[in-house]
């Protein structure tokens, strides 16, 4: 079988959004928290998504008035096999790297900030800026922070600061407000001090990118308090993911998530205390 496409368009008035597939990962039922492996294998089961969680690792292209931005990088070739395939992706929607203007991170991750770089270190997107929330630089770009952390998390560190380097000279911070015209900054943060979503409202079309609000849909929609073993702060990560799962119920907002099922747009509705994901009708317009 030849792969499919791994893009996927939607208009939003005058922007075009695309989700790009930067592939997938399978993580262990006991990367989860808050609920125990046998009763989350249960729930998966019982949603025909197999015995074990796989996150659709995505990324946006958000295009609009000439300008083309990029958020989130997928995780370039520094992570598993099944993932890395966001260049690929970019190709078979007709964008090359050179024509990104902006990359905007939701937050330093590998499997947001990996494709920054290509194999040799450079910079992946040749023209384009950086554009960080200043709460994950003032986190993973200090030396004094880095030293103190765990030892099994230093790399993490390490990882991250290699892939902003090349952009130094074209790297910009932000802290709250629109980093990007168009894109209003939504401060979710838990997963990482300085996760952020972002949304767009463009002639009353909006959207929310919420970033890691969640890893695994089949599970934390119904199950909002389960978190998973990345999260920096649990708790704050469930008050964020609360948060946004409530701000896209009351505002019916559209959302795209980097770990919803490809092509990973949704709305949001409730289900007695919890929610329930309804992915977006495919249109052919």
């Amino acid at each position: 079988m030849t792969r499919n496409p791994g893009f996927h368009r939607k208009a939003f008035g005058g922007t075009v959004i695309t989700a790009l597939s930067d592939g997938y990962l399978t993580l262990p039922n006991e990367a989860l928290l808050g609920i125990p492996p046998d009763e989350a294998k249960a729930m998966r089961d019982a949603a025909f998504a197999g015995p074990e969680p796989r996150s659709s690792v995505n990324a946006f292209l958000v295009q609009s008035a000439g300008r083309t931005v990029l958020v989130d990088t997928g995780a370039g070739n520094k992570a598993y096999p099944t993932l890395g395939r966001l260049l690929l992706s970019m190709a078979e929607a007709g964008v090359g790297p050179a024509a990104v203007d902006t990359v905007l991170l939701t937050h330093l991750h590998i499997d947001h900030w990996g494709g920054l770089t290509t194999p040799e270190g450079a910079a992946a997107f040749p023209r384009a800026e950086l554009v960080l929330p200043a709460a994950e630089v003032a986190y993973w770009l200090d030396p004094a922070i880095q030293a103190a952390a765990h030892e099994d998390a230093k790399p993490r560190f390490a990882g991250a600061q290699a892939a902003v380097a090349p952009y130094q000279d074209r790297m910009r911070t932000f802290d709250g407000g629109q980093p990007v015209p168009g894109l209003q900054s939504v401060p979710l943060p838990g997963h990482t001090p300085g996760h952020t979503g972002y949304l767009l409202d463009d002639g009353g079309h909006r959207l929310l990118i919420w970033g890691d609000v969640m890893h695994v849909p089949d599970i934390q929609a119904a199950r909002p308090g389960v978190g998973i073993i990345f999260d920096s702060d649990p708790a704050a990560a469930i008050a964020s993911r609360q948060r946004a799962l409530d701000m896209a119920v009351t505002n019916r907002l559209l959302v795209a998530g980097m770990h919803l099922h490809f092509p990973a747009f949704t709305r949001v509705t409730r289900a007695g205390d919890a929610y329930a994901l309804v992915p977006d009708l495919w249109l052919a317009d």
